[in-house]
C-alpha cells in the first residue's frame, strides 16, 4: 500500500510539471487563428516600419529578464500601485513598439476575448519580426500568462546595460539561468539594432572622467562616432547604428566588428575580453550563417521561458497596460 502511495504521488508530480510546461500550439484550440493574427499583423506593418523588428525583439529581451516573460514591461503606472512601472525605468525609457502590441492585442481580443496572453504576444511579435527581416526563426511554445506586478527599480538592476563589464554580465544572465553562450548568441542582435548617444558616449568624451577616450574603442570608428554622429556627450535625438552598413541584415557582422574593437557598447566590447566569450564569438564566424540562426533560435527559446508564469498564476490581461479590475 505505502509503495502504492508513492508512485501515485510520483504520477501528480509528473502530471503537475507538464501541465506548467509551455506547449507548442498552445491556442490550437482556445484560439485557432492567434498565432496567424500576429503572423499577419507583421507581415503587413512592419515592412513599413523595419526597425521595429529590432524594438520588438529588445522589448521581448527586457520583458523577460525582470520578472521573467510575463508582459511587466507593458504595464503603466497607476495610482492604485504604488509604484512606477518598468516601462519608466531608464533601460526602458528608449523602448519602442508599445502601440503596436496594443493593436496586436485589440485584434486577438476581437477574435478570442481573454485567452491570449500579452506576454506570448511580445514573444510571437518578435519572433515573426526577425524572420521577416530575412535573419532566423525559432520555436515560440506558447501558454505565458501575464504578471500582475511591474517594479522599475527591478527592470534597472537585473536589465544589462550597455555600461556593463564581463563579469556583471556573467552574472546577470547567470542569474536567467543563461550561461556565456547565450550571451555571445542573443547580443548578436545587435546586428539589427541601433541606440542612442548617450548609452556610449563617456567611451568617445569622458571614459574615466578625466575627459579622456575608452583605449578599447578602434580610434578611427572613435574619431568618426565624434565627428560624425555624437558631437555633444548627451546628445539625445542622434540615431546610431551598432552595425554600420549590415543593419538591416540579420548577419555576423557583429562579430566582426568586435573584433576589429568597434563594438559600440562597453557590454559589446567586454565579449572580446573573456577567452570563453572570444571562443564562441570566433567558432561563430568560423561557421555559416545557418549555424548562426540555429544557434540563435536556440537561444532565444532559451530565454523565451525565463521564469514563465502558467496554469493559474498571474491573468490573461484584456489590456495590455494595465492589470484586470
Amino acid at each position: 500500500m505505502k509503495g502504492f502511495c508513492l508512485i501515485i504521488l510520483g504520477v501528480l508530480a509528473i502530471l503537475g510539471s507538464v501541465e506548467g510546461d509551455l506547449e507548442m500550439g498552445f491556442y490550437g484550440s482556445s484560439c485557432p487563428k492567434a498565432e496567424k493574427i500576429v503572423q499577419d499583423y507583421v507581415n503587413q506593418h512592419v515592412p513599413n516600419a523595419p526597425s521595429l523588428a529590432a524594438a520588438l525583439i529588445r522589448m521581448h529581451f527586457h520583458d523577460c529578464f525582470v520578472r521573467g516573460c510575463d508582459g511587466s514591461v507593458l504595464l503603466n503606472f497607476t495610482s492604485a500601485s504604488g509604484n512606477q512601472t518598468e516601462k519608466v525605468a531608464v533601460p526602458n525609457q528608449t523602448v519602442r513598439g508599445f502601440d503596436f502590441i496594443d493593436r496586436l492585442k485589440s485584434l486577438l481580443e476581437a477574435e478570442c476575448p481573454g485567452i491570449v496572453s500579452c506576454a506570448d504576444i511580445v514573444a510571437l511579435a518578435a519572433r515573426d519580426s526577425i524572420v521577416l527581416t530575412g535573419g532566423p526563426t525559432w520555436r515560440v511554445p506558447t501558454g505565458r500568462r501575464d504578471g500582475l506586478m511591474s517594479n522599475a527599480s527591478e527592470a534597472l538592476a537585473q536589465i544589462p546595460a550597455p555600461f556593463d563589464n564581463i563579469t556583471i554580465l556573467t552574472q546577470k544572465f547567470a542569474n536567467k539561468s543563461l550561461d556565456l553562450k547565450d550571451l555571445v548568441l542573443l547580443s548578436g542582435a545587435h546586428t539589427i539594432g541601433i541606440s542612442h548617444c548617450p548609452s556610449f558616449t563617456n567611451r568617445l568624451y569622458n571614459f574615466t572622467g578625466v575627459g579622456d577616450r575608452d583605449p578599447t574603442l578602434d580610434s578611427e570608428y572613435a574619431d568618426n562616432l565624434r565627428s560624425r554622429k555624437c558631437r555633444i556627450q548627451n546628445d539625445t535625438t542622434t540615431i546610431v547604428e551598432m552595425d554600420p552598413g549590415s543593419r538591416k541584415t540579420f548577419d555576423l557582422s557583429y562579430y566582426t566588428l568586435l573584433l576589429k574593437r568597434r563594438g559600440l557598447f562597453e557590454s559589446d566590447s567586454a565579449l572580446t575580453r573573456n577567452s570563453n566569450t572570444l571562443t564562441f564569438i570566433n567558432q561563430l564566424l568560423q561557421g555559416s550563417i545557418a549555424n548562426f540562426y540555429t544557434e540563435f533560435g536556440l537561444s532565444m527559446e532559451k530565454m523565451g521561458q525565463i521564469g514563465v508564469k502558467t496554469g493559474t498564476t498571474g491573468e490573461i490581461r484584456r489590456n495590455c497596460a494595465v492589470v484586470n479590475s
